[in-house]
């Protein structure tokens, strides 16, 4: 029914029209050609009538429906874009750009708009010879305006398809459903790079979190690698101790007991102290000064106040066995490891420094426990956190990881 409204309407006007300038005419030159002029008012009918239903049929196969709104020559947008001005600007110049047979585009990034004109193509005439085709698309433009505006994170987008010129053609000139095809084009194109972009989002949510799993795999790994170890040295030390000094291979067994305590993994927690973090290594070198005796030294110098402060869990014993196993123990001396933490602009700085061989062939830096390290720093903390290593002075190696007292962002300590 609206199509047929449509068609008489569009015919009405061209037959008023037509019937007009027919009575002009015959003012004009008096009655002797009034078949001629009933002949051109039939024919302006006419030829509104298969203009109007052809426009019809073109919304029809575009839209799938037919109404107001759709048979108009002039369509209105308004997108929501869940991403910053910028960011949707830049999505909407692309995707007038990509627009066919689209030629003159502005755009003016401060004001947010994107102007542009489109030559028409009549769908009903591409038999047309090439020069006929370009005489037709030279009289034939669309206009596009689209207008970005902000609101916080996210932007509206108002888009405008219309032909060029006046509204008043359009009582008289259809067009094909070009602007209604432009309208969807650019609609379509917007709502495809939001989803490629929301994808792209979601795409590096479950890389970061991959990322978080393998560096927990490797902590894991570096556990079952480093503990057993440890612990068989430790028990074994421990029997011997029973039979010429008991009381040292209680002391032992004691600290044993607390280091165990404390490696053992929480449930629901993903972030430890860096006083349970002091408390195992503590218990480590207490351990160590038991089985390297005098050739072991420690130094432990950490504030009450930053001992609640958040820090991912064995970051400080990594730090402690790699001065003792590459620092003091091939040192036939021994020598000294200082723990040593301070505040400074807002983060914990906590240091772990020997005097023992120095860097070497064997060992600089670059070993599993210590890019395990960075990478989980990454990973907590993005570049809110740091870790350096460098030469200790006047030798051996000091190490430093450097954490936000408040923990990860968006994080607690209990995470």
């Amino acid at each position: 029914m609206k199509s047929f409204f449509f068609v008489l309407r569009h015919a009405f006007r061209w037959g008023a029209a037509a019937l007009v300038a027919a009575m002009t005419l015959h003012g004009i030159v008096g009655r002797g050609l009034d078949w001629l002029l009933n002949i051109v008012v039939l024919a302006a009918i006419l030829f509104a009538v298969v203009r109007a239903f052809s426009h019809v049929q073109r919304v029809r196969l575009i839209a799938d429906r037919v109404d107001g709104a759709t048979l108009a020559n002039r369509h209105r947008r308004q997108i929501e874009v869940p991403f910053p001005a910028g960011e949707a600007f830049e999505m909407v110049e692309a995707a007038v750009r990509e627009l066919p047979y689209v030629e003159n585009v502005e755009s003016a990034r401060d004001s947010l708009q994107v102007r542009a004109r489109v030559r028409r193509e009549n769908p009903y005439l591409r038999a047309l010879g090439a020069r006929a085709k370009e005489r037709e698309g030279r009289r034939r433009r669309n206009l596009v305006l689209a207008t970005v505006k902000p609101a916080g994170n996210a932007s509206s987008l108002t888009l405008v398809c219309e032909p060029e010129g006046g509204a008043w053609i359009d009582w008289f000139v259809v067009d094909d459903g070009t602007n209604l095809e432009n309208a969807e084009a650019i609609t379509r194109a917007v709502t495809r790079r939001i989803a490629e972009r929301r994808k792209e989002e979601e795409e590096a949510a479950r890389d970061t979190a991959a990322d978080k799993e393998l560096a927990e795999a490797k902590l894991s790994l570096l556990h079952a690698q480093v503990e057993p170890h440890f612990l068989y040295n430790t028990l074994a030390s421990a029997q011997l101790l029973t039979r010429s000094d008991p009381a040292k291979a209680d002391r032992m067994l004691g600290n044993l007991i607390t280091y165990l305590r404390t490696s053992l993994p929480r449930t629901g927690q993903s972030l430890s102290t860096l006083g349970e973090e002091l408390e195992r290594a503590r218990a480590y070198l207490e351990i160590m000064r038991i089985r390297m005796g005098e050739r072991l030294s420690t130094d432990i110098q950490v504030p009450e106040a930053l001992k609640p402060v958040p820090v991912p869990p064995m970051m400080l014993q990594t730090l402690v066995e790699n001065a003792i196993k590459h620092g003091l123990e091939p040192m036939t001396g021994g020598g000294t490891i200082w723990v040593l933490a301070r505040e400074t602009d807002g983060k914990a700085a906590v240091t772990v420094a020997d005097d023992g061989r120095g860097f070497s062939e064997e060992g600089g830096g670059t070993g599993i426990g210590l890019k395990n390290v960075r990478e989980r720093l990454r990973l907590a903390y993005g570049d809110a956190a740091s870790f350096t290593i460098g030469a200790n002075f006047p030798k051996g190696v000091a190490a430093t990881i450097t954490v936000p007292l408040a923990g990860p962002a968006g994080g607690a300590a209990r995470a």
